[in-house]
């Protein structure tokens, strides 16, 4: 079974989150959470209520971390996501999220984004020339780093699908896993011609 990061810290927005994780359940696929730590983290649910101009903050679901963001071998995972909330704010700075992430880029593994989880290749130094949907709050984190910010439910950039809240889960996520069939069913085949070619 193929493996699938799903990055988090605390204040992750929970549907961001759980979406994807229980979707790529369905397609056979490992989800692995991560974080700065391997513990448990603090889910909230954003909305824009009615007459708001900032967004409301509640408290969700706690998601346990599987491995932390130092342990991680990128190369074993086949794709990656970034899950929104005030999460991406700080995980950013982590050393070694910056090197994972970059990783993924480099090497054009399917590579998701939601909401506020465009700062964390925004930080990487990953998105420049890259076209990604976001919330609009994040568009001049997007800009500032050289990205062109795309008002649309999906975004589709090369091995980058992109979406701006969790309403557009039902939009961009299909994409995502096109993307990661693919690429599970190349290494496969990869698999298979090296096999027949050591017997």
């Amino acid at each position: 079974m193929e493996k699938v990061l799903i990055v988090v810290g605390d204040a992750s927005e929970t549907v961001d989150t759980l979406y994807p994780y229980y979707r790529l359940q369905e397609d056979g696929f490992l989800p692995v959470v991560a974080g700065p730590e391997k513990r448990p983290f603090q889910m909230v649910l954003h909305e824009v209520k009615p007459g708001w101009t900032i967004t409301k903050e509640w408290e969700g679901y706690t998601i346990d971390a599987d491995i932390a963001f130092r342990d991680i071998d990128e190369t074993e995972y086949l794709g990656i996501f970034f899950s929104g909330g005030r999460a991406p704010e700080y995980i950013r700075y982590d050393p070694d999220l910056i090197r994972i992430t970059r990783h993924f880029f480099a090497t054009n593994k399917p590579i998701a984004s939601v909401c506020h989880g465009v700062e964390v290749p925004a930080r990487a130094g990953c998105v420049e020339g890259r076209r990604m949907a976001t919330v609009a709050k994040c568009q001049f984190d997007l800009e500032i780093c050289g990205g062109t910010f795309v008002d649309e439910p999906c975004v589709v950039d090369r091995n980058l699908v992109s979406g701006r809240t969790f309403h557009d889960h039902g939009r961009y996520m299909g994409a995502w896993m096109r993307l990661l069939r693919e690429a599970r069913d190349a290494k496969a085949t990869r698999g298979s011609e090296l096999a027949k070619a050591s017997i």
